[in-house]
């Protein structure tokens, strides 16, 4: 009796042992279970998060003003890097221009505010130099330069061309305000047969008075010498009133006229300075 009792109990406890190690095993099962469920759902959930945010940003580059923005910063970028190359690039040549500039913008500047004494130093300046020129040419090596003949022409250019000069082309300006091809033509004509031989006659007659040449000696000089002289004139100018005339302004013809009167003032001062006709008819 006592042995089956004994037997009993000790069939019971290893039926108890057998019942928890089943139930240990299924909590175990339970809890892997879960687990794979909790990390199957935050898998899913990382991959829909990582989908929408790749689709918004997609949706936020398809918008206009997000593409507007990158176009605005790339032209930005090649805004910079163009004007860091082209100030690298331009920096010697602006250096090197700016004096030549510079005296441009004054000389035109002065122009319009002291426009007839600007002129005027400008045409007695031109005087002095084709008058060395000429002497240049004809004198020989042992001769020296004539400084009261090159006072003459410098005083001549100063207070005689040069004025009229200012005044004769804004007077051809308000005559003819047109610039085409027969106003041209006009202002050449009233040129070369009013203000031409007027000039001349007055160089003529005025660089030989300041020599002290008599009023005689003064006709004898202009019947000798003005009909070449405008006839070389008629030759030399009208190509030179038409270039001045047809294709710049009107505040700037003097210069012009005065630059190509270089070249003429050269036979001028030739001219002027001749010897007298008497001495050459005795």
């Amino acid at each position: 009796m006592a042995e089956t009792e004994k037997a009993h109990l000790i069939c019971s406890d290893q039926k108890r042992k057998h019942l928890r190690r089943i139930s240990a095993k299924q909590n175990t099962a339970e809890i892997e279970m879960s687990g794979a469920l909790f990390r199957n759902v935050a898998a899913d959930a990382g991959r829909f998060i990582r989908r929408n945010a790749i689709a918004d940003v997609r949706r936020l580059q398809s918008r206009p003003y997000f593409r507007l923005n990158q176009l605005l910063g790339r032209a930005k970028e090649t805004r910079i890097s163009h004007s860091s190359s082209f100030c690298s690039s331009s920096s010697s040549s602006s250096s090197s221009s700016f004096a030549s500039v510079g005296f441009v913008g004054w000389y035109l500047g002065m122009v319009k505010s002291r426009p007839v004494f600007t002129k005027s130093v400008t045409c007695s300046l031109i005087y002095i130099a084709a008058d060395l020129s000429s002497q240049t040419i004809s004198k020989t090596s042992t001769e020296s330069y004539d400084l009261v003949r090159t006072a003459r022409m410098a005083g001549y250019g100063l207070f005689v061309l040069g004025p009229t000069l200012h005044y004769w082309f804004n007077f051809m300006s308000r005559l003819f305000p047109q610039r085409d091809l027969i106003t041209t033509f006009k202002k050449m004509a009233m040129g070369q047969t009013i203000y031409g031989p007027t000039m001349t006659v007055i160089f003529f007659s005025l660089n030989a008075s300041l020599q002290g040449e008599s009023g005689s000696e003064i006709f004898a000089r202009l019947k000798r010498d003005l009909i070449p002289a405008m006839f070389n004139g008629v030759m030399y100018w009208p190509l030179c009133d038409f270039i001045t005339f047809r294709f710049f302004p009107v505040h700037l013809q003097p210069l012009v006229s005065n630059s190509f009167s270089y070249v003429w003032t050269i036979y001028m001062t030739y001219m002027a300075n001749r010897e007298k006709p008497v001495a050459i008819a005795t």
